[in-house]
């Protein structure tokens, strides 16, 4: 029960602190609204279209007429395809071709011809960031001709890649690729041709592997075509020097041996040819993507068993989850034949290296032969190796034509071969813009603005160091409050009872009565100095009259009779609260005695209006006596002591052994003696004096007195061991929607319970 009770009382203490400091909430809510109203309604409209994209699989990069006109499953692709597609799109180089394509330089929607204007927020940050004080940097159009010198649609492509926005669908093949920009129409444009432009990126690298293929084997015909050719002449201008037409049987066996190993020379650098053909083909392919053209029955039937798996895993992994055994083993399998498939690359390079290397050991042993037969018969058999090596030549030369016209067919049917990548959904022009959201903007700008409002409430009172109340003073000091005086505005109490709670309530209840001024003299009612007296029906004047209860119960056994009343500084309605409160004891009929002992600003004789010409400063330089310095006010039971004449040294007649006589000599004839001293921090006079008096009363300015200057008073009473009393709460400002201080305010008006009289007499019987 106990920590409800403190959390609820939690509750109220911080609802206190942001009413108390509503101003600054409203104030910090409307100037970020304000802005951000300025922000969202100036702002230039974004807009963003949308395209879906569909990319599956990857096929093989190099077709043939079966893989065109035959069904070919999906292969499942890993991770990485995927990613390296979505970095394709935000490429520099699908930028530029989409800027060439829209020819965007020239596009006014694109800022062509237009000089870039900087947004609200940009010149802002360059005024707080004193930008405008550097050297001014070369004008845009003359950075543009220079760039345009290099690449005139580098920019343009940067400007594109930062608006373009790349978002895969979970668990999905799509992918959302969107454009932003101030023109609807060229939102739309931009997305569209990205997405046209970005299959046929894609099906240019797909198949730029076949066009290498291609183009070596035609460098590889081109060059056997002209050695060819050369060898032919070369054979028909030897023959005909020579005069050869036939071979003698001698001869043959050595021609036949060269003929031989011509032969499977040749065949070593057709293989070789073929191999190193495969090899390029296969070196930068991925394993799912092997070319049909490899003729080895081992990688044909590893893809035909890896196809016929996929298949069935594909089948099975609608039915089945992934962690199934049997799906386990399936993936198993289809990784083996995954890793076979992977050796096979390995393998071609090997073939080629082992086909290169026979190349070489069959030209050697021919270059043997060679010599062997130029012993025999070097015109003839030199013919007929010609001859020979010419046949091989033609041989060869047909089936690398055979092999370019397969690759050549395979290019041709690119185009008919469906891409990968798919449109789903083109962009449309947007209706609205995306940016910026006014409602929710200024919807957000209110609800931050109202948070940061509360925060700095907060951050305020953190760092206000004044003395707000007595919970503040009990913390500090360990001092009870002996009353609490609220603000009399400087417009007079009609103008307070419009704000402040204590005057309407008392005013409501008490309006009838008699002695409470009406509603036409309350504009009048300016003076806090005498209240008391003028209008005791007020609660003002009843606040006084708790405080004086307040001392008297201070020490109920034996009541103080001399009181000192002082403040931390200057202004803190000290000279105001000891007149009230003089009328407050004179109306329990005590006799009271007021000295004036503030010699160096004193305003108490102006209150009561009284001679200030001998007073307290005659009396203790012995040129006045004290009946002549007492003079007797207009207020029944009341006498003032002034202060006399200021003199030119206040401490010494203060600390004087004679101004202690004098304080014994009083309360012997005075029921209350009510001492008026300077500020604490000013002067060391209230020091002196706290010493000898039966008790001391702070009063503070409740809003204005800081807590280092208020600590440092009460120390300096303490040290001269002052019996401290309490503290009075002085000037507290309490508006009627005000809950800051209403704690303080638990009373109620006398003249909602009973008479003047008969609560003067309780109180009087209570302080005896």
């Amino acid at each position: 029960m106990n920590k409800e009770d403190r959390k609820e009382v939690d509750l109220i203490e911080y609802w206190k602190v942001i009413v108390k400091r509503k101003w600054v909430l409203i104030s910090f809510a409307a100037a970020l609204v304000i802005f951000t109203g300025v922000f969202s309604f100036l702002a230039t409209p974004i807009y963003k279209s949308k395209t879906t994209l569909l990319i599956e699989d990857e096929a093989s990069k190099m077709l043939s007429i079966d893989e065109t006109f035959s069904y070919q499953p999906q292969f499942t692709r890993d991770l990485r395809f995927f990613n390296t597609q979505l970095m394709l799109l935000k490429s520099n180089s699908l930028a530029e071709r989409i800027a060439r394509k829209m020819n965007l330089l020239s596009r006014p929607e694109f800022g062509a011809g237009q000089e870039q204007k900087q947004s609200i927020m940009s010149s802002a940050k360059n005024i707080l960031t004193l930008k405008w004080l550097a050297p001014k940097k070369r004008p845009l159009a003359e950075q543009t001709r220079t760039k345009s010198r290099s690449n005139p649609y580098s920019d343009v492509a940067k400007r594109i890649l930062n608006r373009i926005e790349v978002k895969p669908v979970r668990d999905t093949k799509l992918v959302d690729v969107s454009f932003v920009s101030s023109s609807p129409t060229l939102a739309a444009e931009v997305a569209n041709t990205l997405a046209e432009e970005f299959i046929s990126f894609s099906v240019e690298k797909r198949y730029e592997t076949t066009q290498q293929a291609s183009n070596f084997l035609s460098e590889q015909i081109s060059s056997l075509q002209e050695d060819l050719a050369a060898k032919e002449q070369e054979l028909q201008k030897y023959g005909q020097e020579k005069d050869l037409f036939f071979l003698s049987n001698t001869e043959s066996t050595a021609v036949n041996k060269l003929a031989e190993i011509n032969s499977a020379f040749t065949q070593a650098t057709l293989d070789r040819i073929k191999s190193e053909a495969t090899y390029r083909e296969l070196k930068d392919l991925s394993i799912d993507s092997l070319p049909p053209v490899v003729n080895d029955p081992v990688i044909q039937q590893l893809k035909t068993d890896y196809a016929r798996l996929k298949n069935d895993y594909d089948e099975k992994s609608k039915i089945f989850k992934p962690d199934y055994p049997e799906m386990i083993q399936l993936k198993a399998r289809l990784d083996s034949i995954a890793n076979q498939l992977k050796k096979a690359a390995d393998a071609a390079e090997s073939e080629y290296r082992s086909a290169l290397n026979r190349e070489g050991s069959l030209a050697n042993l021919l270059e043997t032969q060679r010599k062997e037969v130029a012993k025999m018969n070097k015109n003839a058999i030199f013919y007929n190796s010609l001859k020979i090596e010419v046949e091989n030549k033609r041989r060869l030369l047909n089936s690398l034509g055979e092999r370019q016209n397969e690759t050549l067919v395979s290019a041709r049917l690119a185009g008919l071969k469906t891409s990968n990548i798919n449109i789903i959904d083109k962009a449309e022009v947007p209706e609205r813009p995306i940016s910026p959201k006014k409602r929710l903007n200024l919807i957000l700008a209110l609800l931050f603005g109202l948070l940061g409002g509360i925060a700095l409430c907060f951050l305020l009172e953190i760092l206000d160091n004044t003395v707000k109340g007595p919970e503040d003073v009990e913390k500090l000091v360990g001092l009870p409050s002996l009353g609490v005086i609220p603000f009399l505005s400087p417009d007079g109490l009609k103008e307070s009872r419009k704000d402040n709670y204590y005057v309407d309530y008392q005013f409501s209840s008490s309006i009838e009565k008699e002695n409470v001024p009406g509603e036409e003299e309350l504009s009048e009612i300016k003076d806090i100095d005498l209240i008391n007296l003028r209008y005791p029906r007020l609660s003002i004047s009843e606040d006084y009259r708790t405080a004086r209860t307040s001392i008297l119960l201070s020490q109920a056994e034996n009541p103080p009779k001399t009181i000192l009343f002082t403040s931390c500084m200057p202004q803190e309605g000290k000279t105001s609260t000891v007149a009230n409160m003089a009328i407050s004891f004179s109306q329990l009929h005590e006799r009271v005695l007021i000295i004036e002992a503030d010699l160096r600003r004193p305003r108490l004789h102006k209150i009561f209006k009284v001679r200030n010409v001998k007073g307290l400063s005659g009396y203790l330089t012995g040129k006045a006596g004290l009946k002549d310095a007492i003079q007797m006010t207009s207020v029944e039971n009341v006498w003032l002591l002034p202060c006399g004449p200021i003199p030119p040294n206040p401490v010494e007649l203060i600390n004087s052994k004679k101004m202690r006589n004098m304080i014994e000599a009083v309360r012997e004839v005075f029921d209350v003696v009510l001492i008026d001293s300077p500020p604490l921090l000013a002067v060391v006079d209230t020091v002196i004096i706290s010493s000898f008096v039966d008790g001391t009363v702070i009063v503070i300015h409740v809003g204005k007195t800081t807590r280092k200057p208020f600590l440092n008073a009460v120390a300096k009473l303490r040290q001269a061991r002052a019996k401290i009393m309490g503290v009075v709460f002085n000037k507290l400002s309490v508006e009627k929607r005000n809950y800051q201080y209403m704690d303080y305010y638990h009373y109620y008006p006398p003249s909602s319970y009973g008479t003047e009289g008969q609560e003067a007499e309780g109180e009087k019987k209570v302080a005896v």
